[in-house]
């Protein structure tokens, strides 16, 4: 993860022996890293200024109706549309012991005035479906934690993986349903038989699947 807890083995803590190995004088800086969850591409820079130059071509590209940043993703389910935009205000709730994001399906500009909840939207696009599972691109044109989860549990396709949100994601009889954050609390992800074979997993070791969101492609100005 970038950054990690004090600590734990994180990006930041290993710039320092990774500026020696290249034979850098300056520091180098994360401009943009996937969520601590996702894997994928890291751009780093030894320009303090290039750094922010960078950041805020991407905060600039979003408003202005790009797209800059792809991700993949693996999903236990298949949209019923082959593309698409997810479109939901998400804001964070306490339950319990610890704070969740959450969607907020109709947020009231009272609570998007004081930024309690923010608009955000997802483009998506299937890339390939084989055994109830999906390949997917996501282009996210905002930016909040765990957005991508989120919005996969309302396609009612959770990330493989994804051991946050997808309880979320119910079935009767086969068909998924989408439960309220309060009535679905986390938990290991629930596969079914043929896809843990599948995977060569057992029901013990499903609880290590790591999240399948892949920081794939950055666009550079």
């Amino acid at each position: 993860p970038s950054p990690g807890q004090p600590g734990e083995l994180s990006l930041d803590a290993l710039l320092p022996a990774l500026r020696r190995r290249l034979g850098l004088s300056a520091e180098l800086h994360v401009v943009k890293a996937p969520a601590r969850e996702c894997s994928g591409l890291v751009l780093l820079s030894s320009c303090y200024h290039t750094t922010k130059k960078l950041q805020q071509f991407f905060t600039d590209a979003r408003q202005r109706g790009q797209y800059p940043v792809t991700y993949r993703a693996v999903t236990v389910g298949v949209p019923a549309e082959a593309e698409g935009k997810i479109r939901t205000g998400l804001c964070w709730q306490q339950q319990g012991d610890t704070a969740m994001v959450v969607p907020v399906l109709a947020p009231g500009r009272r609570s998007l005035a004081r930024k309690e909840v923010k608009n955000t939207l997802t483009r998506y696009r299937v890339l390939g479906a084989r055994g109830g599972c999906a390949l997917l691109q996501l282009q996210p044109k905002t930016a909040f934690p765990e957005q991508l989860q989120v919005h996969l549990t309302l396609l009612l396709c959770p990330a493989l993986g994804d051991h946050e949100h997808s309880s979320r994601v119910g079935r009767v009889l086969g068909v998924p349903f989408l439960l309220t954050p309060e009535a679905a609390p986390s938990r290991t992800q629930v596969l079914d038989e043929e896809l843990l074979s599948r995977l060569g997993l057992s029901p013990q070791q499903l609880r290590h699947l790591p999240l399948h969101i892949h920081l794939q492609e950055l666009v550079l100005p």
